[in-house]
């Protein structure tokens, strides 16, 4: 069975070839409102993936909460590389 034709615009970055990802690019809206629209969507995608389920578990705030931490430590990892113990010779 072969898969539907689906415009390149409303392709996924996964699911586009590698000669075709410049074109990809073109056809996506990177102003202001087009960017704040995506992260719109990626935040409602994941709500209705990990956080609005009808069984949910610990796993979609976990993976928030790591994600904070991951990137807190990111933001902060040079004032504590400075703070570090060290042997003077």
């Amino acid at each position: 069975m072969a898969d539907k034709l689906v415009p390149l615009a409303e392709k996924r970055l996964m699911d586009v070839k590698l000669g075709e990802l410049t074109s990809w690019f073109g056809t996506k809206d990177f102003t202001p409102n087009g960017i704040l629209s995506a992260l719109r969507r990626g935040r409602d995608r994941y709500y209705n993936k990990y956080i609005h389920v009808r069984k949910g578990g610990i796993g979609g705030v976990a993976m928030l909460l790591a994600g904070y931490v991951a990137i807190s430590y990111i933001w902060e990892y040079d004032h504590i590389k400075h703070d570090r113990w060290r042997r003077y010779h």
